[in-house]
């Protein structure tokens, strides 16, 4: 399978970090990156399949990018969204706290990308609500192994696979997702996503508010999945994980010293709304996170137990 490709130059020191956010876990079948630094994601665009590779050449920050499969072209337009080319700091404002001063210092050229694929980002959002990272990741990588399909041109060489489609995720047994420890309530919000797999992704061109109203309508879908959403979908600079396990803690202990909860966050980023998440992952991106001392939460297990008979 022959592949085209594109040079993008941006007009600032753009790196590939802002992929990461698009890779579910260490060993996401979608999402590799090779020794030589290239990431290669396998994606179910608009127009079909594709595998895209990306690499950033040191010496003058061009961007290459390669691609292959049905979906190709609409792939190598998409780079420069995917890499935070429409994102706009205009409006963002520090407000003197010294930590923010500082992280945006150490990051002047942080972008948001976006993917402009909502389904995508909503699969693997369902299948992380409520349950441990670990969890989480374990169940995308069955899903996606066992339901998806290998990337096109060199994806079956680097084992690099796509999601499923919206008609395979209607059509998986109830018993299968329980083997992939996903347990009820959100299978039936992903079998019902699935059946509006148009609609959903028709949400992309539209403010992020409306898109997380419009994704609430939906049995099982809340404010943390809406957010996920259009975060990776969207680059939404205003979608705060609120419901997470972890962020609230550690965007209060960054700014304050003392881990908040999801209310404390809320009232404390207002001031920054439209630029909330923004001042997020402005943090993250500086490393602040709180020390971590607790046990880990272990996963749970939605399948009956094994009882030894003697």
């Amino acid at each position: 399978m022959t592949s085209s490709t594109r040079v993008w130059r941006p007009d600032w020191p753009c790196g590939l970090g802002t992929m990461r956010l698009h890779q579910r876990g260490g060993g996401d079948p979608t999402y590799r990156i090779d020794v030589a630094g290239r990431h290669w994601r396998g994606i179910r665009t608009l127009e079909g399949p594709a595998t895209l590779a990306l690499h950033v050449v040191a010496r003058d920050g061009a961007v290459h990018a390669e691609a292959w499969g049905p979906g190709a072209d609409w792939a190598l337009a998409s780079v420069p969204d995917l890499l935070g080319a429409g994102d706009d700091w205009s409006g963002f404002d520090p407000r003197d706290h010294p930590v923010l001063v500082e992280a945006r210092r150490r990051h002047p050229h942080l972008r948001l990308g976006r993917t402009g694929l909502v389904m995508e980002a909503l699969v693997p959002a369902v299948l992380e609500q409520k349950v441990t990272g670990q969890e989480a990741f374990a169940g995308y990588r069955m899903l996606v192994r066992r339901y998806g399909e290998r990337a096109p041109g060199p994806g079956p060489d680097r084992d690099l696979w796509l999601q499923p489609t919206p008609e395979v995720l209607r059509q998986v047994p109830s018993w299968e997702w329980l083997r992939m420890h996903v347990d009820p309530a959100r299978s039936r919000a992903l079998v019902t996503v699935a059946r509006v797999a148009d609609a959903m992704e028709r949400l992309a061109d539209l403010p992020g508010e409306e898109v997380e109203r419009r994704l609430r309508t939906i049995p099982g879908i809340g404010r943390w999945t809406a957010a996920e959403v259009r975060q990776r979908a969207l680059g939404d600079p205003d979608a705060v994980s609120f419901g997470d396990y972890h962020v609230a803690k550690d965007i209060g202990w960054a700014l304050t010293g003392e881990p908040f909860d999801d209310a404390a966050m809320e009232a404390y980023l207002e001031p920054w709304r439209p630029h909330r998440q923004r001042v997020v992952a402005l943090l993250y991106a500086a490393g602040h996170r709180r020390p971590r001392h607790g046990a880990r939460m272990a996963p749970r297990t939605h399948l009956p137990a094994r009882v030894t008979r003697t």
